[in-house]
């Protein structure tokens, strides 16, 4: 029962980015059919995992996929090879590039100090941010992702390039918002929670179930 609600409620994400891609489509004047750039922001603990099950259903047609994830996080990258190169069985033309920011803050790391790391982070990802443009910006709570959406946003102010950014809120998180959740909500084009007393509190979001 569990495996079929996730199916289906990965179904849901699915149509969801498809719209996301149409409106991009429409917005750029190109064709529907033309590949959709990805970035994709990773995170230690569960976050890679859970991130790359839902890239795990999507199509060829977005690609290239961008990857980032912090300096300092070899486990999300060895996920990140081993999952790619499962996908490079079955799709010979895969595309995707690997990319390191520094970290926004350490495990026990005073929130003062947090403060200037993550400043140092956003500086370190608005270039590399310009230089990807992505279309779409799909993550899903690591600390990693603020800095990377603010630089997102920062193409759109500049009237550089606009991101369509979609936030997945961890399976973990039932009735409270991660802190990358509650500072995303306000700027996400996409919010999506997986459980329906998320959903309650913060009337932005798209509820689709369980989607992992």
């Amino acid at each position: 029962m569990d495996a079929l609600l996730a199916a289906l409620g990965a179904a849901a994400l699915l149509l969801l980015l498809l719209t996301a891609r149409l409106l991009l489509a429409r917005r750029n004047s190109s064709p529907r059919t033309a590949p959709l750039s990805l970035l994709v922001v990773a995170g230690s603990g569960g976050h890679t995992t859970e991130i790359l099950r839902l890239l795990s259903s999507l199509s060829q047609s977005y690609s290239p996929r961008h990857y980032i994830f912090a300096d300092s996080d070899k486990m999300s990258e060895d996920k990140i090879r081993t999952f790619e190169q499962k996908r490079a069985e079955t799709f010979s033309n895969s595309q995707f590039t690997l990319n390191r920011i520094p970290r926004c803050r350490e495990v026990c790391q005073s929130w003062s100090s947090s403060v200037l790391t993550t400043l140092y982070s956003i500086l370190y990802s608005f270039p590399l941010t310009f230089r990807l443009k992505p279309d779409l910006i799909l993550c899903n709570g690591p600390g990693t992702c603020v800095p990377v959406c603010i630089s997102a946003l920062l193409l759109e102010i500049l009237a550089l390039k606009k991101v369509i950014i979609v936030y997945v809120e961890s399976i973990c998180r039932v009735e409270t918002l991660s802190l990358s959740g509650k500072i995303l909500y306000y700027f996400s084009d996409y919010f999506i929670v997986q459980w329906p007393a998320l959903k309650e509190k913060y009337p932005k979001s798209i509820y689709l179930g369980r989607i992992v």
